[in-house]
């Protein structure tokens, strides 16, 4: 009997552009995608034209995309200006701070923490962001940069018996659950695209397009990760299965999503640069990771 081999063909452009139709993002998390990922490495400022035009690509309508932008003027996150007849919008400095801090989170993420903190905190401290709480005076978090201590002593821990437990005990204090199914979500929409691979076979245009919903959906998740230690994780933690993913798509499109993004992305000044050093890091980050 002669078997035939099975040939794994790559999606089309068809499939891509049926999966950037399949559902519209939310407005104002798309905008913020945009200003992530496009603008922010460019300066910080975008004309509302090129704001409208991008996101009538994914099925937000205009009058979507103004409300939207409001609520994130009012939020304090995005600075309008007015020159003749034409609106520019850039972050605000908290903004921008806050963006970078994601950025390096999404595209440059540290290695796991090795072990945790542990906080004896004075009565009524305010839990920093990252900690939960073992009892009213007692804290604990992974052991990562940057996180925020609260008052009183802070005591460095690691794990020496009994650490089968630990998952069990991290997914009662951390939203673990609902992190790893945003993960398993993204992977299980991303992943044959990764594995096909996409460099040259998209329009500049889809290119960018593709590139924003999939860093649109791998936020969410990345954002929302403790960042645990892994041994707290489990074996079936789907965020490193996540990340390589979105890593593989992310660098085959960008040659043609940059040279969109310098044809077609204006600021006051004119149109945006199609690469920065800030571009060029990230890429450079990934392509290290990979």
């Amino acid at each position: 009997m002669t078997v035939t081999p099975q040939i794994h063909q790559p999606p089309s452009q068809g499939a891509v552009r049926a999966l950037l139709a399949a559902t519209a993002p939310r407005a104002a998390s798309f905008i913020v995608t945009i200003y992530g990922d496009v603008v922010e490495p460019r300066g910080g400022t975008l004309a509302m034209a090129t704001l409208i035009d991008s996101c009538a690509r994914h099925g937000i309508s205009e009058s979507l995309v103004r409300t939207a932008v409001s609520r994130l003027v009012g939020a304090g996150r995005l600075v309008g200006e007015r020159i003749g007849r034409r609106s520019f919008y850039r972050l605000s400095a908290p903004a921008q701070e806050e963006f970078r801090q994601a950025s390096r989170i999404i595209f440059a993420p540290p290695p796991p923490p090795q072990g945790w903190l542990v906080a004896l905190a004075p009565p009524g401290a305010a839990l920093p962001d990252g900690w939960v709480l073992l009892s009213p005076q007692v804290m604990i978090a992974p052991r990562r940069d940057g996180l925020p201590t609260p008052g009183g002593a802070v005591l460095a821990a690691h794990g020496i018996a009994g650490l089968e437990a630990l998952p069990a005990f991290a997914a009662q204090h951390w939203p673990l659950a609902e992190v790893a199914r945003s993960y398993r979500a993204f992977v299980d929409r991303f992943a044959r695209l990764a594995a096909a691979g996409l460099a040259g076979m998209l329009t500049d245009e889809d290119a960018l397009a593709l590139r924003l919903r999939l860093i649109d959906e791998y936020r969410h998740a990345a954002l929302a990760d403790p960042r645990l230690p892994a041994d707290a994780l489990g074996p079936d933690w789907p965020g490193g299965r996540a990340c390589a993913v979105f890593r593989r798509i992310y660098l085959d499109l960008s040659p043609a999503a940059d040279r969109f993004v310098g044809r077609n992305f204006a600021d006051a000044a004119g149109l945006l640069p199609q690469a920065t050093p800030e571009t060029e890091r990230r890429a450079a980050a990934m392509r290290a990771a990979i």
